[in-house]
């Protein structure tokens, strides 16, 4: 089963080279010595980047140093993790079903949003003929299984990682908005606190009316 990333209703707000010797100078400099019968020696340049993955021969001296492979996140079954987990609703997976073949719509993200050796798991599901979302959820890897640390099923709803926060954002509808024409939307950021997500500020975004619903932000009343 694979994940189908699709568009959502309204946009959201977001989301590493080999160095050669000329092989014409290095021959001149070989000349230059075998003319002038000096011996020399000497050292050339040394690429201290990562390997490419499409390199042949030449393999670097065992005295160079190896630089470490940027991480990367062990890939989870989304599809399997939302169906098989107790607290999702059955509603939203009953929507979980495949749009086109075995292709379902489920985004799903990686980032640090919680502390650990794991990447934490962002998933959202949404429904496959507007690309509505349904539900979103955040696990948290722990004693080598994942675990729902966090979810929001009251649709419209989105969740994104933000530079170590979670941000969610659920659209509003005001009575006979058309699903393509939410009137606005608030945006809530969650940061993982004492154990679990704990709300940090949100906004109230008010679509505009003229083409493009460009929004305008309405800051919420404190208290």
């Amino acid at each position: 089963m694979r994940g189908l990333t699709v568009g959502r209703q309204q946009p959201g707000r977001r989301r590493r080279r080999t160095q050669a010797t000329s092989t014409a100078t290095a021959a001149l400099v070989a000349l230059g010595v075998c003319l002038s019968g000096c011996g020399a020696g000497g050292t050339g340049a040394r690429d201290e980047g990562p390997a490419h993955a499409d390199a042949v021969g030449g393999a670097a001296s065992s005295s160079s140093p190896s630089a470490s492979p940027s991480k990367v996140p062990d890939r989870v079954d989304a599809v399997r993790l939302v169906q098989s987990d107790p607290q999702v609703s059955s509603e939203v997976k009953r929507e979980l079903r495949p749009c086109v073949a075995d292709e379902y719509p489920v985004d799903v993200s990686y980032g640090e949003l919680t502390p650990g050796a794991a990447e934490d798991v962002v998933v959202n599901v949404l429904t496959c003929g507007d690309a509505v979302g349904v539900g979103s959820y955040v696990y948290r890897e722990e004693d080598g299984a994942y675990h729902n640390v966090f979810k929001a099923e009251e649709p419209p709803v989105y969740a994104e990682i933000d530079r170590g926060d979670l941000v969610v954002t659920k659209q509003v509808y005001d009575r006979g908005d058309p699903v393509s024409s939410p009137s606005g939307e608030n945006v809530i950021t969650y940061r993982w606190t004492s154990g679990r997500f704990a709300e940090k500020y949100r906004t109230h975004n008010d679509y505009s009316n003229t083409a493009g619903n460009v929004p305008t932000a309405v800051p919420e009343p404190e208290g």
